[in-house]
């Protein structure tokens, strides 16, 4: 059966060690609006505070609509909170990136720790060995993590060589959805989509002055 996963970064934050900024929160609180109307079935999250903030929002605001519907459908039936499942699996990785890594990346991947660049790249397979695949039963799951990890996701997903991660981005609580289908290559059906958050909290990842409106 078809699992859609719906991968998602964090919102954001000062710096790698820190929790959400104010417009991190308003960010994550966005992007619960946004997935209010998806059946989660659990949210999984890097254990890292900047994602577990993101996550609790998230989750929040879907539990919130849930019940907010069923007031409005006039039953006593509440929806369960959808489960919060902390994972190493999608933490602030470093995934692999070839031997030797391209070029133009060269000097600044000899800068990370070799030990880092091993865990990454193990952790990182793990990861698409238990997520990147099909389900029993129809499944929507979200991934609250980092923008290394969702660029190689979605370089799996195309079947692109591992590396291919290296210069992809992914903004603040920008949304990616992946569909993995019995029998059939991984679709991309979303990638970054920032639409459900007002323009002031987008992020494009160049200076002001070169920002898009």
């Amino acid at each position: 059966m078809t699992r859609y996963l719906y991968l998602a970064r964090h919102g954001a934050a000062v710096d790698e060690d820190s929790g959400l900024t104010a417009t991190g929160r308003e960010q994550a609180r966005f992007l619960g609006h946004r997935m209010a109307g998806v059946p989660l079935a659990a949210i999984h999250h890097s254990p890292l505070r900047r994602a577990v903030e993101t996550a609790e929002l998230v989750a929040g605001a879907h539990t919130d609509a849930a019940h907010t519907d069923a007031a409005h459908t006039d039953t006593t039936a509440h929806a369960d909170a959808v489960p919060l499942r902390p994972s190493e699996l999608v933490g602030d990785l470093f995934p692999p990136v070839g031997d030797p890594p391209p070029a133009a990346f060269a000097e600044w991947v000899a800068g990370v720790p070799a030990a880092e660049r091993e865990t990454g790249a193990r952790l990182a397979r793990a990861a698409t060995a238990r997520f990147a695949v099909a389900a029993e039963t129809v499944t929507h799951e979200l991934i609250v993590t980092h923008a290394f990890v969702i660029g190689w996701f979605v370089a799996q997903a195309l079947g692109a060589p591992d590396e291919r991660w290296l210069g992809l981005n992914h903004c603040n609580c920008a949304v990616t959805v992946i569909r993995y289908a019995p029998g059939r290559p991984a679709a991309l059906m979303v990638f970054n989509d920032q639409s459900h958050l007002p323009p002031a909290l987008r992020w494009t990842g160049f200076p002001p002055e070169l920002a898009v409106p």
